[in-house]
């Protein structure tokens, strides 16, 4: 109600902006889902049904909150990148995380009836996510955080593929598999897989060991500043048509990747949606 004796509450809402310039990252993170892994059956040490799903729910992320241009995800979470001009919500990060995390589930939920069609969800034991804002202030601490959840990715992927191969094909329990790969390096781990199984492990795939990357395909139609009505029809329907590109690539070493990601930012931060 306008204008009434109650709207004082408003007072006590507070103001959690986020710092203008710089690039935020919304990441999601599944909520119990070695629980969730093991009520659903999910196929160890990967499982590619479950992973397209997770790159299913960022899609619907990406054609939803349209300043978002860069998504990475791997197990279950996934990073989302705004636009470093970006005044959606302005910059409110609970609406942003709220926004995210979301609309993030609402598609997971959906995606899993097409990828999991004789695996239904139980209602008692639903997928849940939360979600965190992080801003960081220049290109290079953005590729370092890139670096970071890639890294991550490649030492859990390694640990996991090895442990699983060690008790589904090498008959060990958990807990002796696990006692076996204390204090071992990479180069150990490696080595168990190829000498002790004949696993190359540079020749899993490369979702597996690298996470999955989204990016637009090239838009017909960018962001105008000032838009009219025609003009912001146009551009939605551009970013509902246009095609999301899922990469599988190193973006710890590429530097082109991030040449060619950072010059598509740069063109779309001068004519970035605000509402």
């Amino acid at each position: 109600m306008a204008n009434s004796k109650f709207e004082y509450v408003k007072l006590y809402e507070s103001d959690d902006r986020l710092l203008p310039r710089t690039y935020i990252v919304i990441r999601v993170d599944g909520r119990g889902f070695h629980q969730f892994s093991k009520k659903y059956d999910f196929e160890k040490p990967n499982d590619l049904n479950a992973l397209n799903c997770m790159n299913k729910a960022a899609e619907g992320v990406m054609r939803n909150v349209q300043d978002v241009f860069l998504a990475y995800g791997q197990s279950d979470e996934y990073s989302f990148v705004f636009l470093k001009d970006t005044n959606l919500f302005e910059r409110r990060a609970s609406k942003l995380m709220s926004t995210v995390v979301s609309t993030f589930t609402a598609n997971y939920i959906y995606a899993w009836s097409q990828l999991f069609p004789n695996n239904p969800l139980d209602g008692n034991f639903l997928p849940t996510f939360d979600s965190r804002a992080v801003m960081y202030p220049d290109v290079q601490s953005l590729k370092d955080y890139f670096s970071w959840r890639q890294a991550d990715c490649h030492i859990n992927n390694l640990y996991n593929t090895t442990f699983w191969t060690l008790v589904q094909k090498g008959q060990l329990t958990p807990h002796d598999a696990q006692t076996k790969l204390i204090g071992t390096l990479s180069a150990d781990k490696n080595e168990i897989l190829f000498t002790d199984f004949g696993i190359n492990y540079n020749n899993e795939p490369e979702m597996f060991k690298k996470g999955s990357i989204l990016r637009w395909e090239k838009l017909d139609h960018k962001y105008p500043k000032n838009p009219t009505k025609r003009q912001l029809d146009k551009y939605r329907k551009s970013v509902r048509d246009a095609k999301i590109n899922i990469l599988h690539c190193d973006i710890i070493k590429d530097e082109q990747f991030w040449n060619d990601v950072l010059a598509e930012e740069d063109t779309a931060a001068t004519t970035t949606p605000t509402s």
